[in-house]
């Protein structure tokens, strides 16, 4: 129908003539309360934001003269935060005469994904910048994330008062 026909049409019904298509020959315009479908795009798309997940790096320190406790302590910390689907940057740090030999950096960094394997993947080998050694790991894709793990994270978060 003509524009102005459709226009009259819609104030008749106390609603809005909204163009839906622009680049239609003709033109596609819908009669519809404008103010309640934009409410309803906003709240579609605040569900699908509060449904996402935002992945998060988390960052493990480690130096070149770690215990073999420490190490197995700060790995099963790496392997609770894959298990929450984000990624961990496990940087070895450097001081002093330790900046001569990188290669002890490189192995704990080697060990650390050979024993995180069957749970990570290296999304960044191990590269020196400055004093420090890092290697970026992700979850595996087929992995499952633990739903209980991270709301019990979040249950002793709000138990603490954070």
């Amino acid at each position: 129908m003509p524009p102005p026909q459709a226009l009259a049409l819609a104030r008749t019904k106390g609603l809005d003539l909204v163009e839906i298509s622009p680049t239609a020959v003709p033109p596609v315009c819908r009669i519809m309360d404008f103010g309640q479908y934009q409410y309803e795009q906003q709240k579609r798309a605040r569900a699908a934001k509060k449904h996402q997940k935002v992945i998060e790096v988390k960052e493990i320190k480690f130096r070149p003269r770690v215990d073999e406790h420490d190490y197995q302590f700060k790995k099963k910390h790496i392997e609770r935060f894959l298990s929450d689907g984000d990624k961990v940057k496990a940087t070895i740090f450097f001081r002093g005469r330790e900046n001569a030999h990188p290669e002890i950096g490189r192995r704990i960094l080697e060990r650390l994904v050979a024993d995180l394997g069957e749970v990570a993947v290296t999304e960044q080998d191990p590269q020196k910048e400055g004093n420090q050694l890092h290697t970026i790991l992700a979850p595996k894709p087929g992995m499952k994330r633990s739903a209980n793990t991270s709301s019990a994270n979040q249950a002793s978060r709000d138990a603490a008062g954070e």
